[in-house]
C-alpha cells in the first residue's frame, strides 16, 4: 500500500483502463441481452427498447458510477492511500433473465400486450430498489452473524459457472480470436509484467485481439461475426415513465408475480452483501447501508425512467484491484456506456471489437475471486468454502440442460421423466432453486461445525428448514416456460424442510449436551 496526502476525485491510473474494458463488456453485455430479448419475448420493438428502456438503464448506470466513484475516492482521501478500488456495478443479470423470462414474457403471453409487459418489469425493477434499501438497515447484522467463508464461497461458485465457464468454453470455439488475448492477460496479470511503453495489459490484449482478429477474417482463416443489428443514431433522452409505473402498482396482474420479485429482491440484498465482503476481503472496506440504500436508489431511478432492470453492486471488485484499477475505471464506465446507450449505438460496438478477444479479462476476474474465497477465509474454514460451490455448479448446470433443450425444440417438461439415472436432474433442479441462499446456509453450517460450535450451526440449519419449507429454496415446479418457483406456507419444500429440522434438533443436542461447543478460534 502507497500512501498518498489528498487523492484526486479526477485521477486516472494504467490500471483503471484495464478495469474498464472488463466492466465496460459486461456493462454492454446486459445491453445487448435488452435489446435482442425483449423483441423476442415481450412484444417490446427495438424502436421501443431502444428509445424506452436503454435510456433509463443509462441513467442509473451513470449514476451508480458516479457515486461509487466518488465513494472510492472519500475512502482513499480518509486512510490516505492511493490502492483503493471502486465497487463495479451495473445491471444485475440474474434479475434481468428472471424478469424477462418469469414476469415480462408470461403478462405478454396472457395479454398480448407489449405496454403490460413493460410495465410489469417496472413493477419489479421498484420493488426490488425498495426492498434493497430496506436491506440497507439490516445489512450489517448479517454480516456480522455470517461466516466469511459463508458470503465468499457463495461468490466464488457463481464466478467459476456463470463468469468463467461459459466465457472460457467460447474463447476456445474460437481460438483464433480469443485465446492469445486471454493468455496475454493470465500472464501478464499473473506474473505483474510491465509492458513496453507502459500499456495497460487487458488495453494491449484487446487491440492486438482486435488487429489479428479483422486480418485472419480478411485471410478466411477465422470464422466472420455476425452482423449485430444497429439502430439508428440519434440522441435518445432518458423518458420519466412514473406514472405508468405507479398507476400500475394497484394493478392484480403485476403483483401475481411477487413470488419472483420477492426472492430478486432478497437476491439482490445478499449479492450486494457478498460483494462488500469480498471488497473487505481484499483490502477496501464500504460501509453497509449507504452501499445498499445507492444501489437500491439505482434500480428505483431505472424503473422511474422506462428501465424494468434493475442495478446492483459486480461480483469481480478483486479482480479490478488486481488489475491495479482504482476509482477512475468506474465514472469512464458509467460516461461511455451511457453515451452508447443514448446514442442508440449497441450495436455498432461489437461489430467493431470482437467479443471474443475481451474475454479474457472477465475469465480473469472469475479465477482472482474463486481464489479470494480460500485464501481471505480463515484455513480450517477452506471445506466450508468448497461446499458452498455446489449449489452455483448445479444452478450452471440446469441453465446449459434448459438452453440446450429451447435449441432442439424441446422443453424440460417434456423430456424431464427420461433423463434416467445418468443425470439425476430433478436433483439438479431442486439444488439450483435458491442457490445463493443454499450455499450460504450449508458453507456456514460446515464453518461452524468446524469451529465446534454445534448451537450456531443448529440455528443456520433451522434457517434452512424455514427456507425450505416457504420455497425460498430447494421448491420448484416446471411449466411449459421451464423450471420456476413454488412458494407456499410450510408446504413448498416439505421433505427438504423435514430433514433440515431434524439435522438442526441433532446439532442443538449435540452443542447442549456433547461438550464440545468451542466459543473461540
Amino acid at each position: 500500500m502507497s500512501a498518498i496526502s489528498s487523492p484526486s476525485l479526477l485521477r486516472f491510473t494504467k490500471g483503471d483502463m484495464d478495469g474498464f474494458f472488463g466492466l465496460f463488456i459486461d456493462n454492454l453485455l446486459q445491453l445487448l441481452l435488452i435489446f435482442t430479448m425483449c423483441p423476442f419475448l415481450c412484444g417490446i420493438s427495438a424502436a421501443e427498447v431502444t428509445a424506452k428502456i436503454l435510456p433509463g438503464a443509462a441513467l442509473s448506470i451513470l449514476a451508480g458510477n458516479l457515486f461509487f466513484a466518488w465513494q472510492a475516492w472519500k475512502l482513499a482521501k480518509r486512510e490516505g492511500r492511493e490502492d483503493v478500488t471502486a465497487m463495479p456495478y451495473g445491471i444485475n443479470t440474474v434479475s434481468l433473465f428472471a424478469y424477462m423470462v418469469f414476469i415480462m414474457a408470461p403478462v405478454y403471453r396472457q395479454t398480448h400486450d407489449a405496454t403490460l409487459a413493460w410495465k410489469a418489469g417496472l413493477l419489479a425493477c421498484f420493488a426490488s430498489g425498495v426492498m434493497e434499501m430496506i436491506g440497507a438497515f439490516v445489512g450489517d447484522a448479517l454480516r456480522r452473524h455470517a461466516p466469511r467463508a459463508a458470503l465468499l464461497s457463495s461468490l466464488a461458485g457463481i464466478a467459476i459457472t456463470f463468469i468463467a465457464m461459459g466465457y472460457v468454453f467460447q474463447i476456445f470455439e474460437t481460438p483464433s480470436l480469443g485465446l492469445l488475448p486471454m493468455l496475454m492477460i493470465i500472464v501478464c496479470y499473473a506474473a505483474k509484467l510491465k509492458l513496453p511503453l507502459g500499456l495497460p495489459a487487458g488495453f494491449a490484449a484487446v487491440v492486438l485481439g482486435t488487429i489479428l482478429a479483422w486480418v485472419l477474417r480478411k485471410a478466411g482463416l477465422a470464422p466472420q461475426a455476425p452482423v449485430a443489428e444497429v439502430a439508428a443514431l440519434g440522441l435518445h433522452a432518458p423518458q420519466w415513465s412514473g406514472g405508468e409505473l405507479f398507476g400500475f402498482l394497484f394493478s392484480k396482474l403485476g403483483w401475481n408475480y411477487l413470488a419472483v420479485i420477492v426472492p430478486m429482491g432478497l437476491f439482490n440484498i445478499i449479492g450486494s452483501l457478498q460483494c462488500l465482503e469480498s471488497a473487505e476481503a481484499a483490502g477496501d472496506k464500504y460501509p453497509t447501508r449507504p452501499t445498499l440504500l445507492a444501489t437500491g436508489l439505482g434500480s428505483i431511478v431505472a424503473a422511474c425512467f422506462g428501465s424494468p432492470f434493475a442495478t446492483t453492486l459486480y461480483i469481480g471488485h478483486p479482480g479490478w484491484k488486481a488489475m491495479g484499477a482504482r476509482w477512475g475505471y468506474s465514472s469512464l464506465n458509467g460516461l461511455l456506456i451511457c453515451a452508447i446507450a443514448l446514442l442508440g449505438a449497441v450495436g455498432q460496438v461489437l461489430n467493431l471489437v470482437p467479443l471474443e478477444v475481451t474475454l479474457g479479462i472477465l475469465l480473469w476476474i472469475g479465477l482472482v475471486i474463486t481464489a479470494q474465497a480460500f485464501q481471505a477465509s480463515p484455513p480450517q474454514h477452506a471445506l466450508a468454502v468448497g461446499v458452498g460451490l455446489v449449489p452455483a455448479l448445479a444452478s450452471w448446470l440446469l441453465v446449459q440442460i434448459e438452453a440446450t433443450l429451447r435449441v432442439s425444440g424441446k422443453s424440460l417438461l417434456d423430456t424431464v421423466d427420461h433423463f434416467g439415472d445418468a443425470l439425476h436432474i430433478r436433483g439438479v433442479i431442486a439444488l439450483s432453486q435458491g442457490f445463493l441462499l443454499t450455499s450460504i446456509l450449508y458453507a456456514a453450517v460446515m464453518a461452524f461445525v468446524i469451529d465446534r460450535q454445534f448451537k450456531k450451526a443448529a440455528a443456520w440449519m433451522l434457517a434452512a428448514a424455514a427456507l425450505s419449507a416457504v420455497g425460498l429454496i430447494h421448491a420448484y415446479q416446471i411449466t411449459p416456460s421451464g423450471v420456476e418457483g413454488k412458494f407456499a406456507w410450510l408446504t413448498a419444500a416439505p421433505d427438504f424442510a423435514v430433514v433440515y429440522a431434524v439435522a438442526a434438533a441433532l446439532l442443538w443436542a449435540v452443542g447442549a449436551w456433547g461438550g464440545t461447543e468451542k466459543t473461540e478460534d
